[in-house]
């Protein structure tokens, strides 16, 4: 089976969640995470998975939204993973490709959400883009400062150095359908490199659709497209890329287990 480990099932009409999950079944994806985006969603990524037994969640403040709202304490984040179906941080990060928020609340959230995964023993789900240097540094700062958190860095499309630093500091990457973009080859170069123990899957639906699907909306059941063009970037069948990514996400989100 597979695992869509990041999507978001609040950005789909509430009365079309229950078929989305269907048809991702039908394709062998059994389990998804639906991923906070913003603290005053937590109810509704709560409902969504109290709802459904496959579904999992996260809580967090998406770089987007990081100034539309005070910066939140760690504790305050890491208290809602309390909630039974919560099994991880985020999405947080840095984007600085969009800037829509000033980039010292950027970082200053970021920070908040590295030290609320520390707090809480979850993983922190990190968006980058366009901010590999400080995405290294502020990981770096703060597990000098905290010791040693979980985390991985979701739809990965950024440099070899920021990968290399996540695993060197035991992170895990996670590849959307971006992988399977005909001009994706340094991503794939990147995938290639990952060891099998690291690697996670997701769609980052309703974004992203893979080929052949891309420029359609996304949803859970195309995970199986991005895997399988993952196992054939690494050199094995999409069944034993199904076991060891189902066994990873395992390993990281054992709340989840």
């Amino acid at each position: 089976m597979l695992i869509d480990s990041h999507c978001h099932l609040d950005f789909f009409e509430p009365d079309e969640v229950a078929a989305v999950l269907a048809r991702a079944a039908a394709a062998g994806v059994e389990e998804v995470v639906t991923i906070g985006t913003r603290l005053t969603g937590s109810e509704q990524v709560f409902a969504i998975a109290e709802a459904h037994a496959n579904v999992w969640c996260t809580v967090g403040v998406h770089p987007h939204h990081a100034a539309e709202h005070p910066v939140p304490e760690a504790e305050a984040i890491a208290a809602l993973t309390a909630h039974p179906r919560c099994i991880g941080i985020g999405e947080s990060g840095l984007d600085y490709f969009y800037d829509k928020a000033p980039r010292d609340v950027q970082q200053a959230s970021f920070r908040a959400h590295v030290r609320a995964a520390a707090m809480s023993g979850l993983p922190l789900a990190i968006h980058a883009r366009d901010a590999d240097e400080h995405v290294i540094t502020i990981l770096q700062e703060e597990w000098s400062s905290l010791g040693p958190f979980k985390f991985l860095l979701h739809c990965f499309s950024s440099g070899v150095g920021l990968a290399e630093a996540a695993l060197a500091l035991g992170g895990s990457i996670s590849f959307s359908g971006i992988l399977t973009f005909p001009k994706s080859h340094e991503v794939r170069r990147i995938a290639e490199t990952v060891p099998l123990d690291r690697l996670l899957v997701e769609t980052d639906s309703p974004y992203l659709a893979p080929v052949p699907f891309r420029g359609k909306r996304n949803e859970p059941a195309l995970v199986a497209q991005t895997a399988r063009v993952l196992a054939e970037v690494k050199g094995i069948t999409p069944e034993a890329l199904a076991e060891q990514t189902t066994a990873n996400f395992r390993r990281l989100f054992a709340k989840a287990a």
